[in-house]
């Protein structure tokens, strides 16, 4: 029924196939198809509704929108929403929250000054806030945020959406959450 997607920058893409191939006898259909069965994980959870019973995690966050689901896709509601939604978890908003965090797929490989930049103006705007951790819902810019806070010589960790909610359902079980 649906494809599920925790990385924007390739769900952003898929989202398009159906354009893409418009013009292909053979695949326009079934591309378009596709297309419209593509979601992002927080979009489909918000959809489909997340599993009620949440344990609690008390953290404060520090949301950073990625690029490629923001202002790809138009989604940003929806990662808050399911943040929200798991009971103790604090949202922080911050200076320029939905601005690059550097990675932009390979932009921190073809333009690593400008990324450290991009990166390092993020990370001052993170540490205005002193959140517990730092979420955010694309694989390229968990592995950029988390090499700032390396660089930074920060104490925090960097989470996806989608762990920040498993570790209220492994709450919820009493499992550990790390």
């Amino acid at each position: 029924d649906y494809v599920v997607v925790n990385a924007p920058g390739c769900s952003v893409l898929m989202k398009e196939y159906g354009h893409l191939l418009r013009r292909d006898p053979e695949y326009a259909g079934r591309a378009q198809a596709f297309s419209k069965r593509v979601k992002d994980i927080s979009e489909f959870l918000v959809e489909v509704g997340l599993l009620a019973r949440m344990g609690r995690v008390n953290l404060r966050v520090a949301y950073d929108d990625p690029c490629h689901l923001l202002h790809g896709q138009g989604i940003s509601e929806q990662p808050r929403q399911v943040m929200r939604a798991i009971p103790g978890v604090v949202l922080l908003d911050f200076k320029e929250n939905s601005w690059c965090c550097g990675s932009a797929g390979v932009y921190n490989i073809t333009h690593p000054e400008l990324s450290m930049k991009l990166l390092d103006r993020k990370m001052h705007n993170i540490m205005d806030i002193s959140p517990d951790v730092i979420v955010t819902a694309n694989p390229g810019c968990l592995i950029q945020l988390g090499y700032g806070v390396r660089r930074h010589s920060l104490k925090v960790p960097v989470l996806h959406v989608a762990q920040l909610l498993d570790m209220a359902y492994r709450a919820r079980d009493g499992r550990p959450t790390k």
